[in-house]
């Protein structure tokens, strides 16, 4: 699961996972453990089945969501480890969550299936009556497969407690700027700068607005404290003229444009994780901790742990992304190839609706990355399987 990126880059990308060293730790004596983590890992399958069916899930607002949903996953368990620590108090603006009765036993598998359901039907609220008819039918089965083992009180009490940690999250999650950005993805009303530099909406784009893609989703509050004052990585600066480091990187993509292989395309149909099609990028991510879970079955807490990293770091890279690409504003290849070199290229891959620097998958897949290697290690190996069944590109070409 190693990740190649310049010593530069990968600085900003350490700093981005900085605030969560630590987090989880020591939080007194657990209530009642289970290692039963296939509870968490269907979530993580709901989760992105969900993300792929709604309307309107765009990267940002889909980093958002896996965000809250892995925190969510986290706290409703957190407190059946004697090994982990609630996040109360520690990421950005939450004070305090409800807490178990000590006194009391709970089933934390429960507590999850109901804090799952509730909070992945608010953030993706927008979802068609089908899909909330499926978040519904998941948590039904766990329940019914559940309550075989545990009393009716206990599963009650749980159940509560488990919705309740949802509810209070998602009320946290309405102060953070992004809430309900689905319904305004594209914003009319943004000025972008003019001049040779700048990024422009492209004629023939992912998506069918001219407009950009949350411009000021950069503002946003980050899970983590120290990476809402991260400083924007410095951009090369922009030079036309021929053999300059600008000019060159450009004439790079023209040039690998012009001689992919059917492999290299095969690679970016992989790793296209367009929104329109697939749960994007960050549910890529999402469902990579999914995979990592399924492979090194974990007991539920670190499979919780992993979620909650995972989604935050994610949702983090985003807001540090965003804010970096509507700072400089910059063009993307084919606006410089067009005016600059030779107005017959195209690109291999249509441009999406925002500026090109940060890379907004080198970032957050850097960021999901770091969270891993940091449970998992640097060795762990596993089979992303994410996009298997969709078309090859000459499976397209065909179509």
């Amino acid at each position: 699961m190693k990740l190649k990126f310049s010593p530069k880059n990968a600085a900003f990308f350490i700093l981005l996972l900085m605030g969560m060293n630590g987090v989880f730790a020591y939080a007194g004596e657990a209530l009642d453990a289970t290692n039963n983590a296939s509870v968490a890992t269907k979530w993580g399958d709901m989760t992105v089945k969900i993300m792929k069916a709604t309307p309107g899930n765009t990267p940002t607002y889909g980093s958002r969501a896996v965000g809250y949903m892995g925190v969510t996953m986290y706290e409703s368990v957190v407190w059946g480890s004697p090994r982990h620590k609630s996040l109360a108090g520690q990421v950005a603006s939450m004070v305090a969550l409800p807490k178990p009765n000590n006194l009391q036993k709970y089933n934390w598998v429960l507590a999850l299936n109901a804090g799952q359901s509730y909070m992945l039907k608010q953030v993706y609220a927008q979802t068609s009556v089908v899909n909330k008819s499926s978040i519904d039918s998941l948590e039904n089965s766990i329940y019914q497969t559940e309550i075989k083992t545990t009393n009716q009180e206990i599963a009650e009490r749980s159940v509560i407690f488990g919705r309740d940690i949802a509810k209070a999250i998602f009320e946290w999650s309405m102060t953070d700027g992004g809430h309900e950005g689905y319904k305004q993805n594209f914003d009319s009303t943004y000025v972008l700068p003019r001049g040779a530099y700048s990024w422009k909406a492209p004629t023939r784009g992912q998506s069918p607005s001219a407009f950009p893609l949350h411009p000021h989703w950069g503002k946003n509050r980050t899970f983590s404290p120290p990476n809402q004052s991260l400083p924007v990585p410095e951009m090369m600066a922009f030079e036309y003229k021929v053999a300059t480091p600008y000019y060159n990187q450009m004439m790079e993509v023209y040039y690998k444009g012009k001689t992919l292989t059917q492999e290299e395309k095969e690679i970016a149909n992989w790793w296209g994780d367009d929104p329109s099609e697939t749960f994007s990028p960050p549910g890529h991510s999402y469902n990579l901790a999914t995979i990592t879970i399924k492979t090194a079955k974990p007991d539920l807490y670190k499979a919780a742990e992993t979620y909650a990293r995972v989604g935050m770091a994610v949702a983090d890279a985003f807001i540090n992304c965003w804010k970096c690409k509507y700072t400089y504003h910059a063009q993307r290849p084919w606006g410089f190839i067009y005016y600059n070199v030779d107005t017959l290229w195209g690109t291999f891959w249509p441009e999406p609706p925002f500026p090109a620097f940060y890379s907004g998958h080198a970032c957050q897949a850097a960021a999901a990355t770091t969270a891993l290697s940091d449970l998992y290690g640097n060795n762990f190996k596993f089979i992303d399987d994410s996009h298997v069944g969709r078309p090859k590109d000459m499976e397209r070409l065909v179509e």
